[in-house]
């Protein structure tokens, strides 16, 4: 299934610069385990963003938003 990932992370530093805000968003298709997965390794996992994003060092506070695409589905007439 199309999921829409939301990845918030405030009051970051990366290559040593402060930055206020970073946004990013992305579609994959991925299956429900995968999705609990990622979602496990996000609570259980200390320093899960630092750990995985060359550069980062620093974040505050962060959030994930995981929200499925609707398909759109063709009338037909």
């Amino acid at each position: 299934m199309k999921v829409k990932f939301v990845l918030t992370m405030d009051d970051v530093v990366v290559n040593d610069e402060n930055i206020d805000q970073v946004v990013l968003d992305w579609v994959s298709d991925v299956n429900q385990e995968e999705i609990m997965d990622v979602s496990h390794k996000w609570i259980s996992t200390q320093n899960f963003l630092t750990h995985r994003m060359i550069g980062l060092t620093r974040v505050g506070e962060s959030s994930l938003t995981i929200e499925p695409m609707e398909e759109s589905a063709e009338s037909g007439a």
